[in-house]
C-alpha cells in the first residue's frame, strides 16, 4: 500500500487487492487448438494487484518486473504498439471490453508478480484475466469467468497476434483449489479432478532459457496441424485433429513432418485421458508414466522441446522419488514439471540444480506448487 501511494499519490478512493494465478499444464500440450483434452492447474505463483478507481478515464499500470510505464486513455482508440511491451496484453483486453460496451472507468493499478517472465507459466494470460477482472469488478459487474476467459483469448488472438487456444486463460480464470481441470477445448465442457498427490509434490523447474521461438513456432505448429487436418478431411468428416482416428493419420498424411505433428496430437490426447484416470484412482505411478511419454512426443514428434528442457527432464528422472517429468507449455525454453516424493525434494533440488548448471551454465529455479483458486479479489 505504501508503494502504491508513493507511485500514484493519495486519494479518497479505496484501494482493492486482487490475485491471478499462473498455470501449469500437467499434460496435454499443443492440443488445445486441435480440439483435445487438457489438464491444467492454477498454481500459487501468480500476480497480485492493488487497484484504485480514477475519474479521468486514464488507466495507469505499473509492474515490479518492468520499468515500462503503461498509461491508457479510454477516450482514444487503443492500438497495438511494439513499444508498449507487456502493456499490449492489458491493452488488448481493455480494447475488447470497450467493444462489448462494458462501461469501464479509469484506474491506477500496481502489479506485483512472482511468476517468472517468459517461463511458460502463463504470465501473459494472468495479466489479461487480472486486468479484465479488476475493471469489471470496479464497474460493479458479477464476472462471468468463462466469458472473461474467452474475451482474453480473443484479445491474444486478435490484438497480440498469437493464435493460442483457450487453456491458459481458462485455467487462470476458472481454477479451483486442490483441483485439476479436465477441459475439452472443442466443447469447453470441463470437470474438476481431485488433485491430491498424497506423499508426492508437484515441482516446477524454470530453465531460465529464453523462449525466443515460442510464439513464431506456436503459430507454425498450428498451421501444420491445420494442413494435416485438411488432408484427412478430403475423405473424412472430422471436426478436429484430436477426433481423427489414428489410421486416418497414417493413411492420408504422406508428408513426414505433418504426420509427426498429427501423431503427437493423437497420442497426447490419449495421455490426458490416462492421466485423468490415474488421478481419479490415486495411481501416481501411471500418471508419471503418461508424463514421461508426453515429453518424448513433444520432443520428437512435435519438436517443441530444446536441449535445456531435455536436460532438466533427464536430470529429474535420475533422482529417486521422481516418478515422472515433462516439459510444459509452448516449449523452446520455459519450464518443465515433475512429480517428486516429498522426502526427496531437497535431494532433487540439489541434484537437478547441480547437473543443469554443469550442462548448460544456466541456473534452474525450482518451485513446489499447489493447485489454487482462479482470479479473485482478496
Amino acid at each position: 500500500m505504501q508503494q502504491f501511494k508513493k507511485i500514484f499519490g493519495e486519494s479518497k478512493q479505496k484501494i482493492r487487492t486482487f490475485f491471478a494465478p499462473g498455470r501449469v499444464n500437467l499434460i496435454g500440450d499443443h492440443i488445445d487448438y486441435n480440439g483435445g483434452m487438457v489438464l491444467p492447474v492454477a498454481i500459487n505463483l501468480g500476480i497480485e494487484a492493488q487497484a484504485r478507481p480514477r475519474e479521468d478515464g486514464i488507466i495507469n499500470m505499473r509492474s515490479n518486473i518492468s520499468e515500462k510505464r503503461i498509461s491508457i486513455d479510454l477516450q482514444k482508440e487503443i492500438q497495438y504498439s511494439p513499444s508498449a511491451g507487456w502493456g499490449n496484453y492489458p491493452m488488448g483486453v481493455i480494447r475488447l471490453l470497450q467493444m462489448t460496451h462494458i462501461p469501464i472507468q479509469g484506474a491506477d493499478i500496481l502489479l506485483k508478480s512472482n511468476l517468472p517472465v517468459g517461463s511458460g507459466l502463463s504470465s501473459s494470460a494472468a495479466v489479461e484475466v487480472l486486468t479484465g477482472y479488476i475493471l469489471m469488478r470496479q464497474a460493479g459487474y458479477e464476472v462471468d469467468r468463462l466469458a472473461l476467459s474467452l474475451l482474453c483469448q480473443k484479445a491474444e488472438n486478435e490484438f497480440i497476434g498469437v493464435q493460442c487456444g483457450i487453456m491458459d486463460q481458462f485455467a487462470v480464470a476458472m481454477g479451483v483449489k486442490n483441483k485439476a481441470m479436465a477441459l475439452n477445448c472443442q466443447t469447453l465442457e470441463n470437470n474438476y479432478i481431485p488433485f491430491d498427490l498424497g506423499d508426492f509434490k508437484l515441482v516446477v523447474m524454470n530453465s531460465n532459457k529464453e523462449r525466443s521461438l515460442a510464439d513464431s513456432k506456436y503459430n507454425e505448429r498450428r498451421a501444420e496441424c491445420e494442413q494435416g487436418l485438411s488432408l484427412i478431411r478430403q475423405q473424412h468428416d472430422v471436426p478436429n485433429l484430436c477426433e481423427a482416428e489414428f489410421p486416418m493419420i497414417n493413411e492420408l498424411i504422406q508428408d513426414d513432418i505433418l504426420k509427426a505433428r498429427a501423431t503427437h496430437v493423437w497420442w497426447e490426447n490419449q495421455y490426458v485421458h490416462e492421466a485423468i484416470e490415474a488421478l481419479e484412482e490415486g495411481d501416481f505411478i501411471s500418471l508419471g508414466e503418461s508424463m514421461d511419454a508426453s515429453h518424448l512426443s513433444l520432443a520428437n514428434d512435435y519438436e517443441v522441446s530444446c536441449d535445456e528442457l531435455d536436460m532438466l527432464v533427464d536430470a529429474a528422472r535420475s533422482v529417486d522419488g521422481c516418478i515422472g517429468a515433462r516439459m510444459t507449455g509452448a516449449g523452446f525454453g520455459g519450464c518443465a514439471i515433475a512429480i517428486v516424493h516429498q522426502d526427496e525434494i531437497s535431494k532433487f533440488k540439489t541434484y537437478v540444480g547441480k547437473h543443469y548448471k554443469q550442462a548448460t551454465n544456466l541456473h534452474v529455479d525450482i518451485y513446489e506448487c499447489e493447485a489454487v483458486d482462479g482470479v479473485k479479489e482478496i
